[in-house]
């Protein structure tokens, strides 16, 4: 998905724009960028290619040899960024996190209305050029922004850096992705994680609202362009993406999870469906606090039965070749066989998008001699790929597995009842629930539902995004 970190500041800033970005590296790390503005040197940028090594190991010497006092970075799944751009609006440095679904479009329509501008690099469509494309061909920076929010189908959280050491942020038009405000006393920083800033001592100012713009100076933070009122955040950024430490709309990732697993199994047990298992377990890491709240909710014991080797192996998703996602996945997991041998074993994921890892875990499990698995999903099924946020490399809606059973159990006709295969209580969704088991070998599998799922996260459920679920905008 990628994220950005930035601080303007009355000192140097280069170690927490360094550590800010760092802090991102969950969100996603095939390209990482810095920009940093020096009074005397103006703005210098360093990209590289994070896909075999972190983001501190390929940025480290940054702290030695750059020194501002502002500064952006970002991490990002796709475009090489951040960029700088000269135009009639100045030199700036832009990066962005979002996706642009109709990029060629804008391309065309732009050439035709007169727009002189390149929007590819090495052949392929650098959204960020793109966007700041758009930008220059207004008269200034809030009107090129709101232009650019407005034209692109996708998801824009936008963040800039001025030849003269002054940030500009702008949040989405929708609110998707958090865009959080701190201060030090000696500057100001924008990240989209609040613990990034928080470990380096910055207190919460404020959190932007959807489509706000601000400028930010040393002195202070500028509202250029004020929130409206429709906000469609991302659910996912509780249930899997966030950081366990972070909070986005006052509402902390972790607190979330506990919450969502104790709904989940307190429905279990209003239905009288919980299992008779040995131990609650979770796929680590995003699935354990899930797991802890079901745990304590049904009383039956938690345990860890496989470890993570996380020392250095990246996240699974982010290999762009499946077959690879699958061998660091495997190869990740390591049993603790006393927890295993001759134990029926309850797992809650976070969400269950192809199941491809999935069945290999519990193939993994099997093989270590587990008596039974139950699976439990923290999310309710994904019926639809994200068209927001780079969420997932599913390319086609028929990778998801609920789709593919879908089509197997009714063919296309199936598609047209995708609420019904969503609830687990209609006989479309028992039967789509087995057809799930059978294929990946579990005992049992269930589903947190959307308004379980709403009511663990706390915030107004028309303030959420629940696309991929229900497919609703």
């Amino acid at each position: 998905m990628g994220a950005f970190f930035g601080v303007v500041s009355r000192k140097d800033c280069v170690c927490d724009v360094f550590f800010g970005t760092d802090y991102h590296s969950h969100l996603g790390t095939k390209i990482g960028g810095v920009v940093v503005y020096d009074k005397e040197f103006g703005l210098k940028r360093k990209i590289h290619n994070l896909e075999n090594a972190p983001f501190r190991t390929k940025f480290e010497h940054i702290l030695s040899e750059m020194k501002g006092t502002a500064a952006i970075g970002v991490i990002s799944d796709y475009d090489p960024q951040p960029l700088v751009i000269r135009s009639h609006l100045g030199t700036y440095a832009i990066c962005l996190v979002g996706v642009i679904n109709n990029a060629a479009e804008l391309i065309a329509k732009h050439l035709e209305d007169g727009g002189h501008f390149s929007a590819a690099s090495g052949g392929d469509i650098n959204s960020t050029e793109l966007i700041a494309a758009l930008i220059n061909g207004k008269r200034d920076f809030v009107e090129g922004l709101d232009f650019a929010r407005k034209e692109i189908d996708g998801t824009a959280s936008i963040l800039i850096l001025k030849e003269d050491g002054t940030l500009i942020a702008a949040r989405d038009g929708k609110g998707r992705l958090p865009v959080l405000i701190g201060e030090n006393g000696t500057g100001f920083c924008v990240s989209f994680e609040s613990f990034a800033y928080q470990k380096m001592g910055y207190r919460d100012y404020c959190e932007l609202g959807p489509n706000e713009i601000v400028e930010i100076t040393a002195k202070g933070v500028k509202q250029l362009l004020p929130p409206t009122e429709e906000m469609r955040i991302c659910s996912f950024l509780w249930t899997y993406y966030g950081y366990p430490t972070s909070c986005y709309e006052g509402v902390n990732v972790e607190e979330m999870r506990y919450r969502n697993g104790e709904l989940l199994a307190k429905e279990e047990k209003k239905r009288k469906t919980l299992p008779d298992v040995d131990y609650v377990c979770g796929v680590p890491d995003s699935g354990t606090p899930h797991a802890i709240g079901y745990s304590n909710e049904s009383k039956l014991p938690f345990a860890r039965p496989y470890i993570k080797y996380t020392p250095t192996w990246s996240r699974s998703f982010l290999p762009n070749k499946q077959v690879d996602r699958n061998k660091i996945a495997k190869m990740k997991q390591i049993p603790v066989k006393q927890l295993i041998e001759d134990k029926k074993l309850l797992f809650v994921d976070d969400s269950i998008v192809r199941g491809t890892q999935l069945k290999e875990t519990v193939e993994f499990l099997y093989e270590n001699g587990a008596k039974a698995v139950h699976m439990r999903s923290a999310c309710p099924p994904i019926m639809f790929g994200c068209k927001y946020l780079n969420f997932s490399r599913a390319t086609s809606d028929m990778e998801l597995i609920t789709r593919r059973v879908i089509v197997e159990l009714e063919g296309e006709e199936g598609l047209k009842h995708l609420d019904e295969y969503s609830d687990g209580n209609t006989e479309r969704g028992k039967k789509m629930r087995k057809a799930i088991c059978d294929k990946f070998g579990f005992e049992s599998l269930e589903f947190q539902s959307i308004e379980g799922m709403e009511k663990a996260i706390g915030i107004n459920p028309c303030k959420l995004c629940t696309y991929c679920w229900n497919g609703k905008e």
